[in-house]
């Protein structure tokens, strides 16, 4: 990293430091972790119904990641989660920005611009003290390691990522499709190597006890959380227009069927460029908290590579594209509830519009691939 790219690291790790003393009182997702990891160094069960919304729905394997973190008091570990978190963000924002096609504009205004639209996301995932910036750094990281011939690595991390949030196993299929057969056996080897970690501890049935467990978690507290106003998931906003039942899950996997129909044309067009990848996985990082049913908004803070490679090649683009994405990443920025309000926020969120903006953002990159400008 440059000078100026360790000065800019620093000052925003100062000025976050600013937030501290609130966001320590808040961080309740990371809570969740840090008990994880307790009941994991004391061989307890993870997934209790007690725990109510707050319930463990990660993998058994990050307990054990989260073990270390659960050795510090409370307080203590959220410190370390926090600047852990914030450097996340800053790394996601250079291997975003190393990921682009050559010819980038300047590098420091497209830095800077996409860390601004993206804020709001940033701000909530400290808040919460999500994991969402440390899973999509795991991935772009390993993107970066496609582009340097070094597959296993890539393999290697893309695992990791999974250990964090099991969404990035669609990475599997992609990997397949591209026929990058090192990372993708490395990368399937060591998620099935993550999946029986935890009988070392809890024993061979002990393990496969807590993995039905957490699917049962995961999937019992999908259709309550389908209507939460925070939820920009496909599925969410189908079911919010027109009620939850069959007609909603059949537009939902429509669209959803429609959405990996433009990702496969958009693979099929990476020929044209010599650095595929890079919208590729971008494309997918939206596309992951968008299919999820329980895609939360913060979540869209995976969109980050989507925001700077639309704004890399937006003037090149044609307006009518151009106005779609200014306008889709425009209104996800600026829809924050510290600026509108509790019931306009409200009834803003219950319209599905920032789903409706991540799904302009994915038409307008994969736009870029279709006049090969990425």
């Amino acid at each position: 990293m440059s000078r100026t790219g360790l000065a800019t690291a620093a000052l925003v790790m100062l000025l976050a430091s600013a937030f501290l003393p609130r966001v320590l009182r808040e961080m309740p997702d990371f809570e969740v972790y840090w008990q994880a990891g307790h009941r994991a160094l004391a061989h307890e069960p993870l997934y209790r119904s007690e725990d109510g919304h707050y319930q463990n729905k990660y993998l058994p394997v990050f307990a054990l990641a989260a073990a270390p973190l659960a050795l510090l008091p409370l307080r203590t570990a959220k410190i370390v989660w926090f600047y852990a978190t914030v450097l996340a963000i800053l790394g996601l924002v250079a291997l975003s920005l190393a990921l682009l096609p050559d010819g980038r504009r300047g590098a420091g205004a497209l830095a800077a611009l996409t860390f601004l639209a993206m804020l709001k996301f940033y701000a909530r995932e400290v808040n919460l003290g999500q994991t969402n910036a440390v899973m999509g750094l795991l991935v772009l990281a390993g993107v970066w390691c496609q582009k340097r011939d070094r597959p296993a690595l890539a393999g290697a991390l893309f695992a990791a990522s999974v250990a964090v949030k099991p969404y990035t196993v669609a990475l599997l299929p992609y990997l397949l499709v591209k026929r990058q057969r090192l990372a993708f056996s490395t990368f399937m080897a060591l998620v099935a190597g993550l999946l029986i970690l935890p009988a070392t501890i809890y024993g061979v049935g002990g393990n496969a006890d807590l993995l039905l467990r957490w699917a049962r978690a995961t999937s019992e507290s999908t259709a309550p959380n389908l209507l939460n106003p925070d939820n920009v998931s496909i599925w969410a906003m189908y079911a919010r227009w027109i009620g939850p039942g069959p007609a909603a899950v059949g537009l939902a996997l429509a669209t959803m069927a429609a959405l990996t129909a433009i990702f496969a044309a958009v693979v099929r067009q990476g020929s044209r460029v010599p650095a595929p990848d890079g919208l590729e996985v971008a494309l997918l990082l939206v596309l992951l908290p968008l299919f999820s049913p329980q895609g939360w908004d913060y979540g869209l803070l995976l969109a980050t590579p989507a925001v700077m490679l639309l704004m890399n090649g937006f003037l090149d683009l044609p307006l009518a594209v151009r106005a779609g994405g200014a306008v889709a990443v425009g209104v996800m920025a600026l829809s924050v509830y510290d600026l509108m309000g509790r019931e306009a926020y409200a009834a803003f969120m219950a319209t599905s519009a920032v789903t409706l903006c991540a799904l302009g953002l994915v038409l307008s990159v994969a736009v870029l691939r279709l006049r090969a400008m990425a």
